[in-house]
């Protein structure tokens, strides 16, 4: 355990205090960077057994310090997407659409849905990812019906 060990330590900790966030390798700060750089090796450190006692308990009061922070904010994001398609399709709203022609959420959901369509349809979202699609908003895989919705064309033949 080295001097500069126990330094990048506190400035991690105080940091993730002041910050709420862990460093990110892209940061315009090359200190940040290096910073990001020293926690991804003591994450291994971590994995393979080889990481200082004090290390291990100084890092101890970070949250999830040891797992993958963009693997769980993704996440945490696609959660939130669910959520909030659930609300929309709640609120009375057809299936969102994507094209560029449409703005705001229904464009952010519209785009959202159609790459988890195309994920489910290649074999690459996750089952529990679908078996929740499935549940918080059933018929998500086929999406809107060809044509005018059945209001609209009642509208029109009065």
């Amino acid at each position: 355990m080295t001097a500069r060990g126990l330094e990048c330590m506190h400035e991690l900790v105080t940091m993730f205090q002041e910050t709420g966030r862990y460093p990110s390798r892209n940061a315009e700060s090359t200190s940040e960077r290096t910073l990001a750089v020293w926690v991804q090796r003591r994450r291994e450190d971590a994995r393979t057994g080889r990481l200082a006692p004090v290390l291990r308990e100084g890092l101890a009061v970070l949250p999830g310090w040891e797992g993958k922070p963009r693997v769980e904010a993704d996440e945490e994001r696609w959660r939130q997407r669910l959520e909030t398609l659930k609300a929309y399709r709640a609120g009375g709203n057809d299936w969102p659409r994507h094209k560029a022609v449409i703005t705001g959420e229904e464009h952010e959901l519209g785009i959202w849905l159609h790459s988890q369509r195309m994920k489910q349809r290649r074999g690459q979202l996750d089952a529990a990812k679908t078996a929740a699609l499935d549940e918080a908003v059933p018929g998500w895989r086929n999406g809107r019906k060809r044509g005018r919705p059945a209001a609209a064309n009642a509208t029109l033949q009065s």
